[in-house]
């Protein structure tokens, strides 16, 4: 076997295990120490952030949460459970991709991950943080939904320098 295959699978692997083990213990601290919509702020006359526990029985911003067996389970774990398999799987196979695409899925992996194993053992998931200004203010989010937000981030970013060097190469050979 190829070392470097290896090597790669073990990064994706730590990087996996790390980003949902900060997730777990995250929300096992707030599930254990906080009472719900008990609001905290973790940074001295900073009102903007706020530790805050709620418990998410929907999807994204709680899509979903009043709907009722089987349709619940298909949507908001089988589906998703399938989606993350195949992500996994295609993160692993697929040994061409950029660094940052890898990256980035990986990071929307283990968000997913992080969630789904919420809902499935406590039937909801926890969220516990709040950014609030005036002019902006979030929905109660967790550490799985900033590895995803990040994730995204990341392969938007390498979407947009993929289209950039397309575009610069293609300039290139008008001009040739």
């Amino acid at each position: 076997m190829n070392k470097k295959k290896v090597l790669r699978g073990l990064v994706i692997l730590l990087i996996l295990v790390v980003d949902i083990g900060l997730d777990r213990i995250s929300k096992n601290y707030i599930r254990n120490n906080f009472y719900y919509h008990e609001e905290i702020l973790p940074f001295k006359y900073n009102y903007h952030y706020l530790i805050t526990r709620t418990e998410n029985t929907g999807a994204f911003l709680s899509l979903g949460d009043s709907l009722v067996n089987p349709w619940r389970f298909m949507l908001l774990t089988l589906m998703p459970a399938a989606v993350l398999l195949f992500g996994l799987g295609y993160i692993i196979l697929k040994t061409n991709l950029p660094k940052l695409t890898v990256l980035g899925v990986i990071l929307v992996l283990a968000g997913g991950m992080g969630n789904l194993y919420d809902r499935i053992v406590y039937n909801s998931v926890t969220d516990f943080m709040l950014i609030k200004y005036k002019w902006f203010q979030t929905g109660v989010f967790n550490i799985a939904d900033v590895s995803i937000m990040i994730g995204v981030g990341l392969l938007l970013i390498q979407s947009f320098m993929k289209d950039i060097k397309s575009k610069k190469s293609k300039a290139e050979n008008v001009s040739v």
